[in-house]
């Protein structure tokens, strides 16, 4: 699962997300991706999921890149626990992603195959997302 190696400071404030994205907007690797359409913190296990549906159907064909790292930890306190006691324990990890973001991208597949792996990818996230291809993609065959 993807998570952060280490950090400065263990725990966050929740913050707000308002606005597009102004990064990370534009395929930058690939000729297909997924393009979210809202705003929402997708967790690691989440990120995962996606991954593996993509790579399952393209039967490690042609390359995915992932374009979101979940770097914001999520605390949660335990069950039953009265209030105050400070902050609970990290719970998990997520990334904030606000509409425009490209969140996969696939290459060295067909556009069809590559439709329906970021389709099953996109089933894995709380977003809905678009399918872009680059602007000046040929299908070379």
């Amino acid at each position: 699962m993807l998570q952060p190696k280490k950090q400065k400071y263990r725990k966050q404030q929740k913050g707000r997300m308002k606005g597009n994205a102004n990064r990370g907007h534009q395929l930058a690797f690939g000729s297909f991706g997924i393009k979210t359409l809202q705003e929402a913190w997708i967790t690691g296990r989440q990120i995962e999921a996606a991954r593996q549906a993509v790579t399952r159907y393209m039967k490690r064909e042609g390359q995915i890149w992932i374009r979101i790292f979940p770097d914001k930890p999520v605390t949660k306190k335990p069950a039953e626990v009265r209030m105050g006691k400070g902050k609970g324990a990290v719970e998990y990890y997520v990334a904030r992603v606000t509409p425009g973001r490209i969140l996969f991208e696939a290459e060295g597949v067909p556009v069809e195959v590559a439709k329906e792996a970021l389709r099953l990818a996109a089933q894995k996230l709380p977003v809905t997302t678009k399918f872009v291809v680059r602007r000046n993609y040929t299908e070379d065959k």
